[in-house]
């Protein structure tokens, strides 16, 4: 359930707990997409005929609920939370970080009570990558190589299969994509570090980028997606997952061979006939 310690690690997370705090000494106001995104899962929760007395909260992003408790994942992606005590459990934005996020989309599932739900949103795989085209076109055309300088993020198609090896029922996932202009690609990196985004790989170079590799990644960035005003785009590909700790109560798919109509009849009803 929780990574070995002899398993490779991906990320830092002594430097993704630092470019956190970062980001919240830089202020609020980098915190726009967080904000969106939690208005978008507000409004998913609303659609559910359901009361959540009792929240927990993975990473301390939502933000929108009156939960009664916090849970941050430790350096070995383990959550301080009893089991069977929430009626939700939810994770906005901070998903994409953890190391074992198997292991972690089990605990939240033993930490809530019989038919509670699970959802949280995470940042995909396109998510910048305008950003990672043009810093790795600059490095490998002035250094001769690249090194990993934007995150990789998780398929879409992966959460599925993810939340059912979870042992969450009735799962769900979608996306959106939210596509953010900014007036120079130097805006976009500074406004990342606000919000707490900075590179937290293992493998992450520990040498500052050239500035000579920097200026060639912003005129490759601008020159290839650049709009006709001059502003450039940034794509946050954002995605949700959602799934029940099983209960009896809840609807189950139909076992196979239980159908009351054929399908070779259906089929052959829906063939017009030769014609003669």
């Amino acid at each position: 359930m929780v990574n070995d310690t002899q398993s490779p690690r991906l990320f830092d997370m002594q430097a993704v707990a630092r470019n956190t705090l970062r980001g919240l000494r830089m202020g609020s106001s980098y915190d726009f997409l967080r904000r969106e995104v939690a208005d978008r899962m507000e409004d998913r929760l609303l659609d559910i005929n359901r009361q959540f007395d009792v929240v927990l909260d993975i990473g301390a992003r939502f933000g929108k609920r009156s939960a009664e408790e916090v849970a941050l994942p430790n350096d070995n992606d383990v959550l301080d939370a009893e089991p069977n005590c929430f009626d939700l459990v939810v994770s906005n934005l901070s998903m994409h970080w953890v190391n074992d996020l198997p292991g972690l989309m089990v605990q939240a599932r033993h930490a809530l009570k019989p038919d509670g739900l699970f959802m949280a949103s995470l940042l995909g795989g396109d998510t910048l990558y305008e950003l990672r085209h043009a810093l790795i076109a600059a490095e490998s055309e002035l250094l001769g190589g690249a090194n990993a300088r934007v995150i990789p993020f998780a398929d879409v198609r992966d959460l599925g299969s993810l939340l059912q090896r979870a042992g969450f029922a009735l799962p769900v996932t979608d996306m959106d994509t939210i596509t953010v202009t900014y007036e120079h690609p130097l805006k976009l990196m500074h406004e990342l570090r606000g919000m707490g985004e900075a590179n937290a790989l293992v493998s992450r170079s520990r040498q500052f980028l050239r500035r000579d590799v920097l200026m060639r990644a912003c005129e490759i960035y601008t020159e290839k997606y650049a709009f006709e005003d001059g502003r450039i785009p940034a794509t946050f590909q954002v995605m949700y997952m959602t799934g029940w700790h099983p209960h009896e109560s809840q609807q189950k798919p139909l076992k196979p061979g239980s159908g009351k109509v054929n399908l070779a009849d259906a089929l052959k009803a829906g063939v017009p006939p030769k014609p003669e």
